[in-house]
């Protein structure tokens, strides 16, 4: 999902789980490695530069916000767009998973949420069903 369809809270955790994501893909947790959402940055050519890329998009939301994040938790590598596939059978099942929390969540928030939806500006949308690591409930 583009950051800005994002509910408050849910942004924030957005943050501290893509900062997460970030030391395990950097070797610097034990925690979390195998989570499927991870391939999506592994399978770039350099991970690091896709997970900061990710992160900046979110941290672009968060200021228009006015949300205090700290920039300086970006490190310094080039941001790029358009960089990782994301299929679009993954988007939709991702607009709904964001749906279903938000009905309890934040029932104001679910209301303007569109049905087709933008994704974060690292990814660019092919086509396809839900990804094979993406584990179903």
């Amino acid at each position: 999902m583009h950051p800005a369809l994002i509910d408050p809270k849910g942004l924030v955790a957005l943050w501290r789980e893509a900062l997460l994501a970030r030391k395990v893909l950097e070797g610097k947790t034990k925690g979390y490695r195998n989570h499927p959402q991870l391939q999506r940055f592994r399978n770039y050519s350099n991970p690091i530069v896709a997970i900061n890329s990710y992160l900046y998009f979110v941290f672009v939301e968060a200021t228009r916000r006015g949300y205090k994040f700290i920039g300086k938790k970006i490190y310094e590598f080039p941001v790029l767009e358009r960089i990782i596939p994301v299929t679009k059978g993954q988007v939709e099942f991702e607009r709904e998973h964001l749906a279903n929390k938000l009905s309890f969540r934040n029932p104001e928030w679910l209301k303007k949420l569109p049905e087709k939806v933008e994704v974060n500006p690292v990814f660019y949308v092919v086509e396809g069903e839900i990804e094979p690591w993406e584990k179903l409930r």
